[in-house]
């Protein structure tokens, strides 16, 4: 009667002679066996540091060397790590940054000139036409059309001016 050990948890199982020869019976279930042609290994997601298994060929094909739980974790560090600041595909040394100056002021987001509070439409007018001047008392918000406005028509430029000097 052939007694063999199981490869993978060391279990001692009667394996048929038949299946011996035919080179089977070297796990004692269904579930060693499946366990066995796991090749890869344990690695942790880089954002929560949960436990994931991945395969060799995700092992070797990972550009960043960064493995990720799912998407969410994925996402959060393509967008807090990976493209910020000069990463960004929009960078340009800085000069971008006067949104986000502005937001952190805490001013309201409201358009200067018509109260639009819809923040899709509003975007950062330069008071002093010098996109490179980020500093805060040369930023205001205005809505695309009030902004094409003041860079066109001087009654509405006088008007902002006024409205900046109160």
């Amino acid at each position: 009667m052939p007694v063999v050990e199981c490869l993978v948890c060391a279990v001692e199982f009667y394996a048929k002679p038949s299946h011996q020869k035919k080179g089977w019976g070297k796990y004692c279930s269904i579930t060693c066996r499946t366990r066995s042609q796991f090749t890869g290994k344990q690695v942790h997601c880089f954002i929560c540091r949960k436990a994931i298994y991945r395969s060799l060929k995700d092992l070797r094909s990972s550009k960043s060397g960064n493995f990720f739980c799912n998407k969410t974790c994925q996402t959060i560090w393509r967008n807090t790590i990976l493209f910020t600041g000069e990463n960004h595909i929009n960078w340009k040394h800085g000069r971008s940054a006067y949104r986000r100056i502005l937001k952190s002021t805490g001013s309201v987001q409201i358009c200067a000139l018509c109260k639009t509070d819809d923040k899709r439409l509003l975007i950062v007018h330069h008071i002093d036409k010098n996109r490179t001047n980020n500093n805060v008392n040369n930023l205001k918000w205005l809505c695309h059309n009030c902004h094409y406005l003041v860079h066109h028509y001087d009654e509405a430029r006088s008007r902002l001016m006024t409205l900046i000097k109160q």
